[in-house]
């Protein structure tokens, strides 16, 4: 089954603890990288994908995220009456038309699988995308563009792939494979972190997904696996045989914002990116690593 996916679902119910004290009051989509924060991140991926519909999937405390992308009258005025035209134009830029961006719960922190069947209602029974904040990729052309395209060739459910270290399958859904020609990986299995002896691979799913309704069925059993949470690696892993499912090595660096290490580094990597900070960020690094 193929078409144009028009929706895609963001999971942003996370405590993110991990990134105490900062997150207390703050959810943790809404970090900046550089100056922007991480969900707008994922909403231009989805944008430039020619995702026509956002469906936030939240929890008790990020209302901050739905002011973001919400209409802003006594910035957008000030900014006016002060001529600050390129600042309005970013600020206008973050809006979406009436009916683009919807919002549901998630009422209990039950798994990415949990959250992902709370937006059933609103995604229906069409092909849809997943884009989980924390994974940044850094490329012209964004991951889940890159995707879609590979989806229109192959249909069924894909996800976004890159090989990792095999003493870390243990923090990935690890792909069984059956035919890889480099880029593109078929799968006949799927197994939700398992230890490195026993992954049938180092060919890990990274945040992106392009699903066939059908996983919602398998959702709806609420069947608990890795960690007691309800996994959408499982979900995923029960259609195969009835759907195509593969993974596509997509181009461009990743960055795990989910820990303090990699949103480092995906601060760094993007000033390096903007021609406005590019020399400042280098004298910054270069002379932290003089003194260090």
């Amino acid at each position: 089954m193929t078409g144009t996916i028009r929706k895609a679902v963001l999971p942003v119910g996370g405590l993110g603890t991990r990134f105490l004290p900062a997150t207390k009051a703050i959810p943790k989509e809404m970090l900046p990288v550089v100056d922007k924060p991480l969900i707008q991140y994922g909403v231009e991926e989805a944008r430039q994908a020619g995702i026509e519909e956002i469906i936030f999937v939240t929890s008790r405390g990020k209302a901050s995220i739905e002011d973001h992308f919400d209409h802003h009258f006594e910035l957008m005025a000030t900014l006016e009456a002060r001529g600050k035209t390129a600042e309005l134009e970013l600020a206008r830029g973050m809006l979406a038309g009436a009916g683009k961006i919807s919002y549901t719960r998630q009422p209990e922190a039950l798994g990415l699988g949990h959250a992902v069947w709370c937006a059933r209602n609103l995604v229906g029974r069409e092909p849809f995308a997943v884009i989980l904040p924390d994974d940044l990729v850094l490329h012209p052309r964004g991951c889940l563009a890159q995707l879609v395209e590979a989806y229109e060739k192959v249909g069924g459910n894909l996800v976004a792939v890159e090989d990792v270290p095999r003493e870390q399958t243990n923090r990935y859904g690890i792909l069984d494979v059956v035919e890889d020609d480099g880029r593109l990986a078929k799968a006949k299995g799927l197994v939700e972190k398992p230890a490195p002896a026993d992954a049938p691979s180092t060919l890990s799913i990274i945040g992106r997904y392009i699903l066939q309704p059908e996983v919602f069925d398998e959702l709806d059993r609420q069947d608990k696996g890795a960690g007691g949470e309800i996994q959408l690696t499982d979900a995923m892993a029960r259609t195969i045989g009835s759907q195509p499912f593969h993974g596509l090595r997509f181009e461009g660096r990743r960055f795990d914002c989910g820990n303090k290490a990699g949103f480092l580094e995906a601060n760094i990597a993007y000033a390096l990116e903007r021609d406005d900070l590019r020399e400042s960020a280098r004298d910054i690094l270069r002379r932290y690593a003089a003194t260090s």
